[in-house]
């Protein structure tokens, strides 16, 4: 007996708050229930339409796939490359890295990031190996070179 009278005062409780959720004065228990499902069927409807677009937007981003942005300076010590990108490029490090030993940079300094987007702040001087003479725009070249060759590799 104690355990009905518990129930009852649980489910009256529950019903109230449903009330209470949705302003519902109403007093018959099955109108309270159906508004509450219906309610639910909404935003059950809702949460579908966000994920399609969620998706849809997703499919946007990855056509949308711009080149790494390049940046090179000269310093006193040398120059200062900047690549930048949206997205995480995974490998492209290797390619930059391999554009500087080719054009025989050292890298004295960098700052990398690779976890949501892709980010290098590198200072490359000369090593006193190699006799050519080297200026931005063919420290430019070299590094966009990497990049495309990169590109290439990763669409495979």
């Amino acid at each position: 007996m104690v355990s009905r009278i518990h129930k009852r005062t649980a489910m009256y409780r529950n019903l109230q708050l449903l009330r209470s959720i949705r302003y519902s004065h109403s007093p018959p228990k099955a109108s309270v229930l159906l508004d509450v499902s219906n309610c639910i069927q909404g935003l059950k409807q809702k949460l579908q339409e966000l994920n399609e677009l969620t998706v849809a937007t997703a499919r946007q981003i990855a056509e949308y796939d711009p080149m790494p942005k390049l940046e090179v300076e000269i310093q006193e010590e040398g120059f200062v490359i900047k690549v930048l990108s949206q997205r995480s490029c995974q490998g492209l490090l290797v390619f930059i890295l391999e554009a500087f030993e080719e054009l025989g940079l050292d890298v004295v300094q960098a700052r990398v990031s690779c976890a949501d987007s892709f980010s290098l702040e590198a200072l490359g001087n000369k090593n006193n190996e190699d006799s050519r003479a080297l200026d931005a725009q063919l420290v430019e070249e070299v590094v966009s070179k990497a990049i495309q060759n990169w590109r290439e590799v990763a669409q495979i």
